[in-house]
């Protein structure tokens, strides 16, 4: 069964450069510790999600210790901070 974390984001201002930061850095290094798809989802003016897939749970499980590495690089690096995160395993999709 899939697995997904979602991570909800808070900035103090949003520019193209950031953007273009978490598309050609973070997303890349995400996806190198096991996810098998990510999406960064512009929520509001000064928000946005991370939505991260994994095969299973356990792949999820695995990841997991880097991934708090990513994010506290990401939230050093961009004017942001993590507001709350969610996982648990995909019951329904299309």
């Amino acid at each position: 069964m899939t697995y997904s974390t979602i991570s909800l984001w808070d900035v103090t201002e949003w520019t193209d450069a950031h953007e273009a930061l978490a598309r050609d850095r973070f997303v890349p290094m995400i996806m190198s510790v096991g996810a098998d798809r990510v999406q960064m989802v512009r929520t509001g003016d000064k928000s946005f999600c991370v939505i991260t897939e994994y095969a299973d749970a356990q792949k999820a499980e695995k990841a997991q210790q880097r991934i708090a590495e990513i994010r506290a690089q990401a939230a050093e690096e961009l004017p942001m901070t993590m507001a709350s995160v969610y996982a648990g395993s995909v019951f329904a999709h299309s």
